[in-house]
């Protein structure tokens, strides 16, 4: 490498010497001045530039509503249920990263949505315990469809008993994670497997079309329309196969301490009673895969897998454009999705280049957006429906009109603009973005294809729920994901906002 002599430390020095000299004499001393100047800056950017050692730890905390709370209001349908019964139990999964006096903790929730202000008392209660900055902290929910409810949507509201002591228990994963820091090394990468994702909004022909909650045939894109739906042509977007890894294994004896992996698959499903879905499912193969069960883990704190969702607001783990699949027994496809994305994630591990420090960083920014509130003449046609519909001896709607009529007039009451909160951690070459929202895997897609380092993923439905976030286009085409309710309220051009601000931030942690 050559670095030439600044002209003005050349002139300053020129200035200082005795005349005359000879051409040979001055050239000699320009040429070891160089080099005490290549050696003084790269010994400073060295100095400057080297993080210290990565310490890494993690924790899986049980949350499951205790029996006393069951039966268990339960999330993810039109029509709120309830469940007695656990087929494997939810976990908030936390994994902290240390290095000098910045901490990053992730804290991956198995739940279909996590509201905003859980999030906010959870962060607060770890960060009194651990003196954390509570935007150190990211949160997200699995987006299971048979968990414990925590965010009221549809027609499914949330037990307040069960909610009074969550905060604290997803603290304390936190906590835990926090106080296991151990000496660590850590990797990052990512493989496809694209075996297991299928965008579920389908476009309708030119001449056909189908009816929305709102009397309205107009929607261009159809959400799950059915095996071989003659009505429909192809997916209307594309699909992200990644899996995405970030690992940490301990310094003193290799023994892995936790991978959080990112997948864009929405949910799987299948199971009729409180269950963590393929999330949980995955998370049991790694460990197998990884032999995180054995000896080494006596007396020293077990190995955590887990799974993130992704950008997968438009995925899910249904090819309708191939026959109906015979009909499984319960449980028995959560399976074989947790093996496929287990396998692929083993496969990636083990070619995985480890560092023992990294730079840690991270940026969060509350961006405020418009609501997409319901006019008077909604109103009025929402408060008809709901007073002339026939319930179910539940209490509750069956009919789709009138279910949407109840978000309306739920919508009612929401302020004109909500505050929307992202954030960006940074962990060496990688950064990793957090979005509140069931987001589109265009944006997902997009974010990769400019990322300012070697890596990026996104995690969404992260440190609260403001609904679906489709792009622009997509709102153009319509479709479930864009009708109005409390699962989908943004205003049309939330997406492009929080891109460009989520680029801001990507930028400020990448200095």
């Amino acid at each position: 490498m050559h670095l030439p002599t600044p002209p003005s430390l050349r002139r300053s020095v020129l200035l200082a010497l005795p005349l005359p000299l000879s051409p040979s004499l001055l050239l000699s001393f320009f040429s070891t001045l160089s080099l005490v100047c290549i050696f003084g800056l790269t010994t400073h950017a060295a100095r400057a530039a080297a993080p210290a050692p990565l310490r890494a730890g993690a924790y899986a905390q049980d949350i499951t509503p205790l029996p006393a709370q069951l039966p268990s209001p339960i999330n993810g349908g039109m029509k709120g249920a309830f469940s007695r019964t656990v087929t494997d139990p939810m976990h908030a999964r936390s994994f902290a990263l240390q290095s000098g006096p910045t901490t990053l903790v992730f804290c991956i929730v198995d739940a279909c949505m996590i509201p905003r202000e859980l999030c906010e008392a959870a962060k607060a209660i770890a960060s009194r315990a651990t003196g954390i900055p509570a935007s150190h902290f990211l949160i997200s929910a699995t987006h299971s469809h048979s968990c414990a409810t925590l965010t009221p949507v549809f027609q499914s509201n949330a037990d307040p008993v069960y909610l009074a002591n969550l905060p604290s228990r997803i603290a304390e994963s936190m906590i835990r994670a926090h106080a296991n820091l151990e000496p660590a090394e850590i990797a990052f990468g990512h493989a496809p497997n694209p075996d297991q994702v299928f965008n579920r909004r389908w476009l309708v022909k030119d001449g056909d079309s189908y009816e929305n909650p709102f009397d309205l045939t107009t929607d261009r894109a159809w959400m799950n329309p059915g095996y071989k739906n003659p009505k429909v042509t192809a997916p209307a977007g594309p699909v992200d196969p990644a899996v995405s890894l970030l690992a940490a294994r301990a310094t003193s004896d290799g023994r892995p301490l936790a991978v959080l992996a990112n997948y864009s698959l929405h949910y799987v499903g299948g199971l009729p009673a409180i269950s963590a879905d393929y999330f949980a499912a995955f998370a049991r193969e790694l460990t197998t895969r990884l032999s995180a069960t054995d000896a080494r883990y006596a007396g020293k704190p077990a190995f955590v897998g887990i799974m993130s969702n992704g950008t997968s607001g438009d995925i899910n783990n249904v090819n309708y454009a191939a026959p109906a699949p015979p009909k499984r027994a319960p449980g028995e496809q959560i399976a074989a999705v947790a093996r496929s994305v287990a396998d692929t994630a083993f496969a990636a591990y083990t070619r995985l280049s480890w560092q023992s420090a990294a730079p840690l960083a991270t940026a969060e920014r509350d961006l405020t957006l418009a609501v997409r509130k319901p006019t008077p003449a909604d109103l009025a046609r929402a408060q008809h429906l709901v007073a002339t519909t026939k319930r179910d001896a539940d209490g509750q709607f069956s009919d789709r009109k009138a279910i949407y009529a109840l978000e309306s007039l739920a919508l009612a009451d929401f302020p004109a603009t909500v505050p929307v909160k992202l954030q960006v951690h940074r962990i060496g070459a990688l950064t990793v973005a957090a979005i509140p929202c069931e987001v589109f895997v265009e944006i997902g897609l997009d974010l990769k294809a400019t990322q300012p380092l070697a890596e990026h993923f996104t995690i969404s439905l992260a440190n609260g729920y403001n609904g679906y976030l489709p792009t622009p286009e997509h709102h153009a085409l319509g479709g479930y994901e864009t009708w109005r309710a409390r699962s989908s309220y943004l205003e049309v051009d939330a997406s492009t906002k929080i891109t460009a601000t989520l680029r801001d931030l990507l930028a400020a942690v990448a200095k």
